[in-house]
């Protein structure tokens, strides 16, 4: 692989760790849920890259995949859920913007110090990728951790999706029915999703997800 394909594949990797930084210090739905459509149009144009890098064509389905439904269909579902159900769209959280992104600053370095150390033996662009997707994924861990919310919570579980697809692409490419189930999974998903959220506003009139604490235990 020529320097600058390897840098460009650098670059987009690096951007999806940024963009995660950006879902962490949200604290508002809307914005958070640009931000995620512009996570996955990233993750799009990487699929892309290294479909042109690995000669590998089946990669574009991926590609088209992450670029029709994750950055353009879901992000439309979960405004029009935010719509219909008349959601609060200030993002509740545990702690503080301040010591949360601390702490994915901390998994981010131990990210790269574990993969660099793990995976000496393969090529550079795999390691830095698989390094940069675990980084995704803890971000989008923290995320879940940290939001009170349920559609940000939703977001951070699709943040972890699109760290497990970089690493898979970075790794020389998926099987075509790996690709397939994923775009399926995707479908499943959003159809959960709704429900789950749907269901929750019925019964609890909210879907910040500390007010069910309130009924542990409770009886039918």
């Amino acid at each position: 692989m020529s320097t600058f394909a390897f840098d460009v594949s650098h670059f987009l990797a690096g951007s999806l760790v940024l963009l995660s930084f950006f879902l962490l210090y949200q604290d508002r739905l809307p914005p958070l849920i640009n931000i995620f459509a512009a996570q996955s149009l990233v993750l799009a144009v990487s699929i892309a890259w290294q479909a042109q890098t690995q000669n590998a064509p089946h990669l574009l389905v991926t590609a088209g995949i992450a670029l029709c439904f994750k950055s353009i269909v879901i992000p439309f579902v979960l405004y029009r859920l935010i719509r219909d159900l008349r959601i609060h769209r200030t993002v509740e959280t545990v702690v503080g913007i301040g010591p949360t992104m601390i702490a994915g600053m901390a998994l981010v370095g131990l990210s790269m110090a574990l993969m660099m150390r793990a995976t000496s033996g393969i090529a550079d662009l795999a390691r830095e990728d698989l390094a940069f997707s675990l980084s995704v994924i803890l971000l989008g861990l923290l995320m879940m951790v940290t939001r009170r919310n349920a559609v940000s919570q939703v977001i951070g579980f699709m943040s972890i999706e699109n760290g497990l697809v970089l690493a898979a692409t970075g790794a020389k490419g998926m099987p075509f029915v790996v690709e397939m189930s994923v775009a399926f999974s995707v479908l499943i998903a959003l159809i959960v999703i709704g429900i789950f959220l749907f269901r929750i506003r019925e019964r609890f009139d909210t879907v910040d997800v500390a007010i069910l604490d309130r009924f542990r235990g409770e009886r039918p």
